[in-house]
């Protein structure tokens, strides 16, 4: 029997090859939040037809705070305001300079 911790027998675990699939990008984190709006955004509206006061307040809640996670996901580019709080250290965000040469 395994439980959250591991093997109840606590053996080693074997690695497996695809550990880092369980790795969320922006895009597959936005992808699955975009899924779980319309999802969620389905239900207020079956809600509003036939649901009670309560169901729809609880329904509409959970909408609002996906759209707020959405909100929260998307990429945000980086600039000097914003510079230190993303890397934690400060520094100035780089321009789109121009490479090097092509001499």
């Amino acid at each position: 029997m395994t439980s959250v911790d591991g093997p109840a027998d606590n053996s080693p675990r074997d690695k497996v090859d695809e550990d880092d699939h369980d790795l969320l990008t922006f895009g597959e984190a936005g992808e699955r939040l975009r899924l779980e709006i319309a999802a969620a955004a389905a239900d207020v509206e079956r809600l509003r037809q036939s649901g009670t006061a309560d169901e729809l307040a609880r329904a509409d809640a959970r909408h609002e705070a996906l759209r707020s996670a959405a909100a929260r996901n998307s990429a945000q580019p980086i600039n000097d305001a914003n510079f230190e709080k993303f890397f934690g250290y400060p520094g100035k965000a780089k321009r789109n300079l121009p490479g090097p040469s092509q001499t």
